[in-house]
């Protein structure tokens, strides 16, 4: 095996090259190879300057992540980076950082250790841990400050955005950019002979204690806003803070205290379990490489709603021209309508270009008819979740589909199976759930049939990349993953208000530990009246779980549908904001008295404690049935398409880190008290008594 670092000599230069695939991470042998490199210059004296620069296609990339999991549990010593960068920083003769590619994380904390930084104008330069839930543990708090000022520096590691090459230059964080030869550039900058310029020296972008403080503060409630519950950026602000009173190696010192703190922390475990997760799931067993995905050059949308508007924009975005076809005149140009807004509103906050906008709104054209559905690749029904009505769709469709086309359905509960069983070529049928609005939200939930052909399952996976989205794989069940779990979810939110809650109490403890919005709102906003007819769909096919009666049929009775009619669980103003109505709950004690229903008082914890648990009991079984590969790959579902906090890990990965017996143990207390629905799942009940996690 080769050297991760190799050395060479230039003349009067020593360069030191990393050569550890595929992304150079500073893996165990990175740092001390950089080490050997200034120790071996200083022994030269004919050794004037060192370059270090990476192989490959980019510079450092950061630490390997693959460590962090196992220095928590003991497998690995904890990280001594800083002490390599000392020696980078103490050379005698000047070190010049080449930087390609990205220089994030640790990859910049080395770099900033060098003497001078010189990048390609392409270069990404970032301090991303607080998406891992950690803060730079390497001097990266201390020794940015010093170089670009403490303001930048807050906001680098407060919300781990990298910044270009240009703005590198301009802040100065690098020294010289090139757009040539990378190497050849640094070797003529190391000729130049500039001194020793260590980064710990420097002070003059510094700031005094109160101006820190009161920046940190500024940071700290933007934070609050933008990163809801997150630890990480807090503590990387109080370290950047800390250099107002602190030495360098005191500031060094109380950095690696609040990294220790973070990385031993839950949130850091559950940011970095949905990191691993995320590239997991593109793994499908069965499915090798060997086969291809189908070439998908254009695609067709059936329905003009919000989802089937919302999926056509998906297309048009990714480059692919699409056809969206409804029954009239009046729905298309209202979704034509709807579209153009979203651009519109796209460019005005600077996230295209004009051009790009009407280059969208030109790959889409509207049609009455199935006329040209023979020449394109993939058709996507988006029609209303009806059984009897996406049938009779998919009926049409294989009459006027090509051969080999992909056939999608976008339902988010309903049998696929019955579905493909409309056309005459099942194979082809697969399901591909988006989630509103469709534009927006990352997670694909494909639902792979009983008949669905790998080549099929191949392209839906290949085709979510090209929609810039995480493709999820799922077994055909009613619900599928995400919807099948978020059922016993909301039933129990809706238990709770019948027996005592509010709503708004309801929601409120579910969106202070994280949730992006509570399950009563979120019935609210996807519209009470679909939510009712998935409720009959359930009872139709007696599925478990469902209750015979709920008062959500009574609000749905009354037409209060939720944000569309401007009052649900809520009442809604004309912005659509929502605000308690004691309308709501007047009925629903009158509904309690009238089905004998015993009311009492819950805490938050009571309230989280009902909800989640039968959402990971759910979970369970899904796992144990095989509708999900993997316990992380619902993990992903919750974490991008059902607004549960990555830093808590998603819902498996949650009950794991409370502990899958003491989890089991509530859930049969919960049994015990309340009977059937808390039976708790077989898998659950086996995992916890052998001591096993889902992972």
């Amino acid at each position: 095996m080769s050297e991760p670092v190799r050395i060479s000599r230039h003349d009067g230069v020593l360069v030191a090259t990393i050569d550890n695939p595929p992304v150079n991470a500073l893996s165990p042998g990175v740092p001390e190879g950089i080490s050997a490199a200034i120790a071996e210059a200083a022994r030269h004296d004919e050794i004037h300057a060192v370059v270090v620069i990476g192989s490959g296609r980019t510079f450092i990339a950061g630490a390997d992540i693959r460590t962090f999991p196992k220095i928590v549990c003991g497998e690995l010593p904890p990280l001594s980076l800083n002490e390599h960068l000392t020696k980078i920083e103490n050379s005698p003769k000047p070190v010049i950082m080449a930087i390609h590619g990205t220089a994030l994380g640790g990859g910049l904390e080395t770099a900033m250790a060098g003497h001078y930084r010189i990048a390609l104008d392409s270069a990404q330069l970032g301090q991303p841990e607080v998406k891992l839930g950690l803060i730079p543990g390497a001097g990266g708090t201390q020794r940015l400050p010093r170089l670009i000022g403490v303001e930048k520096a807050m906001e680098m590691c407060a919300f781990g955005l990298p910044i270009s090459a240009a703005e590198a230059l301009s802040r100065g964080l690098v020294d010289r950019v090139t757009r040539g030869a990378l190497l050849t550039a640094a070797l003529e900058f190391a000729n130049e002979r500039l001194p020793v310029r260590r980064t710990r020296d420097l002070s003059a972008k510094l700031v005094d204690a109160p101006a820190a403080e009161s920046l940190a503060g500024l940071f700290k409630d933007a934070c609050r806003k933008r990163l809801p519950g997150q630890t990480a950026p807090l503590a990387a602000l109080d370290a950047i803070a800390a250099t107002a009173r602190l030495s360098f190696d005191n500031g060094l010192a109380f950095e690696r205290k609040l990294f220790e703190e973070c990385l031993y922390g839950d949130q850091s475990s559950a940011l970095i379990h949905i990191f691993f997760a995320e590239r997991a799931v593109s793994k499908i067993p069965g499915l090798s490489p060997e086969i291809q995905p189908l070439p998908v050059r254009d695609a067709a949308v059936i329905g003009a709603g919000t989802m089937g508007a919302g999926i056509a924009m998906c297309f048009a975005n990714a480059g692919i021209p699409v056809l969206l076809r409804d029954t009239t005149e009046d729905r298309l140009d209202r979704a034509l309508a709807a579209i153009r807004r979203n651009y519109d509103s796209a460019v005005a906050k600077g996230r295209i270009s004009a051009d790009e906008a009407e280059s969208c709104m030109g790959r889409i054209k509207p049609t009455l008819h199935y006329d040209l559905f023979h020449t394109v690749d993939v058709i996507v029904e988006a029609v209303f979740e009806e059984l009897p009505l996406k049938q009779h769709v998919f009926r049409e469709i294989d009459h006027v589909a090509k051969p080999g086309a992909v056939l999608a359905t976008n339902t988010s509960t309903l049998d696929v199976d019955l579905i493909a069983g409309s056309t005459r070529r099942p194979e082809s049928v697969i399901g591909l759930h988006f989630f509103s609005p469709a534009n927006v939200m990352r997670l694909l939930e494909i639902v792979r049939g009983k008949a669905t052909s790998p080549h099929v399952l191949a392209t839906a996976m290949d085709l979510a990349k090209r929609l810039r989205k995480i493709g999820v794989v799922s077994g055909n069940c009613f619900g599928f993953i995400g919807n099948r779990m978020f059922a016993p979810y909301r039933a129990q939110a809706v238990q709770l208000v019948e027996q005592g809650c509010t709503p708004w109490q309801v929601d409120e403890a579910l969106t202070s530990w994280g949730m992006a919005m509570g399950p009563l709102a979120v019935g609210d906003l996807v519209g009470l009246d679909t939510a009712w007819l998935i409720r009959q769909e359930a009872r139709r096919l007696g599925l478990p779980h469902t209750e015979a009666a709920s008062f959500e049929d009574e609000l749905y009775k009354l037409g209060r549908f939720g944000q569309k009619t401007g009052q649900g669980w809520y009442r809604y103003n004309e912005h659509r904001l929502a605000s308690p109505d004691p309308e709501v709950e007047r009925l629903v004690r009158e509904y309690a008295s009238w089905q004998g229903i015993e009311q009492r008082t819950f805490n938050e914890i009571q309230i989280r404690e009902r909800t989640l648990l039968a959402m990971i009991n759910e979970g369970a079984r899904i796992l144990e049935e095989g509708i999900a590969l993997r316990a992380s790959d619902i993990d992903i579902i919750y974490t991008n398409g059902y607004g549960m906090p990555a830093w808590r890990g998603g819902p498996m990965h949650y009950a794991e880190s409370l502990g899958l017996d003491r989890v089991h143990q509530r859930i049969q207390a919960l049994y015990d008290q309340f009977g059937h629905f808390w039976k708790p799942a077989a898998l659950l009940e086996d995992l916890a008594r052998s001591g096993r996690r889902f992972s």
